[in-house]
């Protein structure tokens, strides 16, 4: 289909369901209003639904990719009326599979071997199929089962056109909406462009895999399948097939015994664990993703596959999430607002009195109700919605947190609703913090850098030298101009101090370096005897004179 053939069919779809009405058509230029005026549909009154069922239902008809956008903009309650995010939430990403023989030649095209040559056995018959992949099962020739996941045939082309489109799409509802800067439509694409774009890469789904696997090897929190990299490239991903309960099977885990409240607590631990331990998080966390193995009912595990979505938090931003998840669980609004002034998620001239107002107003109300009844990720939308009206941008890496907390907190409550997902995050999150500031944790973070300082070392002499060039260059009038010789002279004492402050730092800093590195000492006594001179006569020259 032509770009202008899907155009006209996304505005047929829109004035079929009417979404024109969410347009505040008098801020439009004239031509556009005169259009939407005249147009065919103007003639028809809106179908008799909620406004959320109408876009859920315009999404669903104009595909995958926009099913997909949907189902992405249903956790942005920080951006949208909650309900039409309830509503987006429902979006099913449930597609007809391709035929069996297209599949065998996306594996076969990109594995280089016949099918049969591959597998003792594979299933033509897909177990599960949506918007980009499906997924067959099948048996290596080793005896092992394991299932095969395929990319959609030409599915890149289609989404890279509606990602066009919908960039298109962004700009008018940036221009014309009455919300529309605050919605930040563009921003919004852009994420969903980067997380979609990645699924189509099921090599990065793999390695994505190995590496949560890795994270939690030896665990009973969560148990991650194994990725067979022989039989794995861009279009194809073969893992173990493993069993289990769907966790939506509620009947079935009562009915083995499963304790019901350790597998909620885990749940909630094993977000805690990825983000603050890990920095590494699965970010696409729903009932279709988790299986549970209740072999050993007192001790269940879950399983996670997809992989495909996975969230990152810097150090900074995950130091600063923990700080702030805990001031507002104290209630301490003035530091929440000073901590969103320090991380840079707001500007640096908004006003902290304002803020912390803001976050008070928001705040109370919801702890009135018992601990055990706050939902922690709609906390989290009202912390970032509220920081929205001070101009704070949420980073895709936030976005990807808050909605894996929700469905994280909903899988927990749906579990053992008298979850206190506090309870069990107050003391990871005080720990973790505690860490942070310990000589083990200080010791490991200088132990990073500490190679490059040993890199560098032997040209510190000829920077120092350089330094003290240039600090006599600074003023090559300065014996001519008598008129200013006691503001030179301060300006000279300033600079002599501040030298000797770099200079005792570095040492330091390398000292400290030296000490980290095994053999350290041993490279720094191979220094030549000209470098300890010329340190020596540097050190002299920075160290400040008595007048």
């Amino acid at each position: 289909m032509s770009r202008l053939a899907r155009l006209v069919t996304i505005f047929r779809t829109i004035g079929r369901y009417r979404l024109d009405e969410f347009i505040d058509t008098e801020r439009l230029p004239a031509l556009p209003r005169m259009v939407l005026a005249i147009s065919p549909w103007r003639l028809h009154s809106p179908p008799d639904l909620p406004r959320g069922v109408r876009l859920r239902r315009a999404l669903e008809e104009l595909g995958p990719v926009f099913i997909k956008l949907g189902q992405m903009l249903s956790t942005r309650r920080d951006l949208l009326p909650t309900d039409i995010a309830d509503e987006l939430a429902k979006l099913q990403d449930n597609v007809p599979p391709f035929p069996e023989a297209e599949a065998i030649a996306i594996i076969e095209q990109g594995l280089g071997k016949p099918v049969t040559e591959l597998f003792a056995s594979f299933e033509a018959t897909p177990m599960a199929s949506a918007s980009v992949a499906q997924v067959h099962a099948a048996t290596l020739h080793s005896g092992e089962q394991v299932v095969a996941k395929v990319i959609r045939p030409d599915i890149e082309p289609v989404i890279r056109q509606d990602l066009a489109l919908m960039f298109t799409l962004a700009r008018l509802v940036a221009r014309y909406l009455p919300d529309g800067k605050r919605l930040r439509p563009v921003e919004v694409i852009s994420d969903y462009e980067f997380v979609i774009l990645d699924e189509l890469d099921l090599g990065r789904e793999a390695s994505n895999a190995c590496q949560l696997r890795r994270n939690f090897d030896n665990s009973k929190l969560v148990y991650v399948p194994k990725v067979y990299w022989d039989y794995t490239c861009h279009t194809v991903c073969v893992m173990e097939r493993i069993s289990g309960i769907p966790v939506t099977d509620m009947d079935a885990l009562k009915a083995r015994g499963t304790d019901l409240k350790l597998l909620a607590d885990r749940g909630v631990e094993i977000f805690f664990t990825q983000v603050f331990r890990d920095s590494l998080f699965h970010a696409d966390i729903h009932t279709a993703n988790i299986i549970v193995e209740a072999t050993d009912t007192a001790d269940p595990t879950y399983i996670a596959v997809d992989c495909a979505i996975i969230g990152s938090l810097s150090d900074s931003d995950q130091y600063y999430l923990a700080r702030n998840l805990l001031s507002v669980f104290r209630r301490d609004y003035r530091e929440v607002a000073q901590l969103h002034v320090e991380c840079g998620w707001v500007p640096p001239q908004t006003r902290v009195q304002d803020f912390e107002s803001a976050m008070r107003a928001v705040c109370e109300p919801v702890f009135e109700r018992p601990i055990s009844e706050i939902s922690f990720g709609q906390l989290l939308v009202y912390l970032f919605r509220t920081a929205r009206r001070f101009d704070m941008h949420v980073q895709p890496s936030l976005v990807l947190l808050q909605k894996t907390l929700l469905n994280i907190e909903g899988l927990g409550r749906q579990l053992y609703p008298e979850l206190n997902l506090w309870e069990t995050a107050q003391p990871f999150l005080e720990e973790w913090v505690q860490d942070r500031y310990s000589p083990q944790s200080v010791l490991r973070r200088l132990q990073r850098p500490a190679p490059s300082w040993l890199e560098q070392l032997p040209q510190l002499p000829d920077v120092v030298m350089d330094t003290l060039q240039h600090s006599r260059d600074i003023d090559p009038q300065f014996s001519q101009q008598q008129q200013r010789a006691d503001e030179l002279k301060l300006h000279a004492e300033q600079a002599t101090r501040r030298q000797r402050r770099y200079f005792l730092a570095a040492v330091a800093c390398l000292g400290v370096a030296v000490s980290l590195v095994p053999g350290g000492w041993q490279q720094l006594a191979g220094m030549p005897v000209i470098s300890w001179l010329l340190a020596a006569l540097a050190l002299g020259l920075l160290w400040p004179r008595a007048d």
